[in-house]
């Protein structure tokens, strides 16, 4: 679905929904969207049927969860799944139609998805290019677990300080969305050139992240450029891999979560070496950033695994 979106926003003739239609890619997106939405429906309707399953149960089991969540994280409450929160505001169709909970669906399922798997593979890339800053990592997490096989909390997620600016540094150089789009909503100058209001611009974040006024040495690998005291100096718009503004992307805290998540866990239990130079990465722009050959890496146990009986 993503290189046919990408295919027709590079063919003008193709925009006019009549002409799409009639063409092989609008017969292959038809099959696609018939895939993705079948797999959308299937899940709320799912949900729908658990919830009203469950309604009896609900007031009883809304209260345990507090007390559980309470225990955990004093003074916060029980928050409520994007799904389950769209179902809530939706009862009998009065707020939102089944179609608008769909389409609210659909953009977590590939948002959610398919950028962070791209961040995830350029951060561990990254990492085994610099067995020293990867060593650094490794010793933040020895720190924090203190060598148990623990899952992490959400503190220890947060105490990931510097997994965290090894990330956002990955983003910085291989941002999930090279691009983003706006439309001017009034008439504007850049560079003495006179854009008209209706306009719409692609602001191409690959290039903005390599701008050496605000990163000294665009090109290297440096975890410190997100460092509380450098981000202070840095203009605001400098850096926006989850774009920006009121249109910014709404789940950017729990896909750095997520990635701290991920790359942790391997980290934890494997070094990671990549077999190619950067120099030799072939990247792709679609709707994501993407390598054109995948991520050829070697990864190694830290540590003799315990045989399951022995434990």
């Amino acid at each position: 679905m993503s290189e046919l979106v990408r295919d027709r926003m590079e063919r003008p003739w193709l925009h006019p929904d009549f002409l799409h239609q009639l063409s092989s890619n609008g017969r292959k997106q038809k099959k696609c969207l018939k895939i993705l939405h079948g797999f959308t429906n299937k899940v709320i309707q799912e949900r729908k049927l658990k919830v009203k399953s469950q309604q009896g149960q609900q007031s009883q089991e809304r209260e345990e969860d507090e007390v559980l969540v309470s225990n955990y994280f004093p003074g916060k409450k029980k928050r409520m799944a994007f799904l389950d929160l769209l179902l809530e505001v939706s009862e009998g169709g009065t707020k939102l139609t089944d179609e608008e909970i769909r389409e609210e669906v659909d953009t977590f399922m590939f948002e959610g998805h398919d950028t962070t798997a791209a961040g995830i593979c350029f951060t561990l890339y990254l990492l085994g290019l610099h067995p020293e800053i990867q060593d650094r990592v490794y010793e933040e997490l020895e720190s924090i677990f203190q060598d148990s096989d623990r899952s992490p909390t959400m503190k220890d997620l947060n105490d990931m300080k510097y997994l965290e600016c090894v990330i956002k540094e990955s983003l910085r150089l291989y941002p999930s969305v090279p691009e983003i789009g706006r439309e001017l909503t009034k008439e504007i100058e850049i560079g003495g050139y006179t854009l008209p209001a209706g306009a719409v611009v692609l602001v191409f974040l690959y290039l903005i992240h390599r701008n050496p006024e605000h990163f000294p040495n665009p090109e290297k690998f440096d975890p410190d450029n997100f460092l509380p005291e450098r981000i202070a100096r840095r203009h605001p718009y400098a850096y926006m891999p989850f774009s920006a503004g009121p249109r910014n992307c709404i789940g950017q805290k729990f896909a750095i979560l997520e990635e701290k998540a991920v790359v942790s866990s391997i980290l934890r239990n494997y070094k990671v070496t990549s077999l190619d130079k950067r120099e030799d990465l072939k990247i792709v722009t679609e709707l994501i950033l993407r390598s054109v050959d995948g991520f050829r890496l070697q990864i190694t146990p830290r540590k003799r695994q315990i045989p399951v009986e022995n434990k």
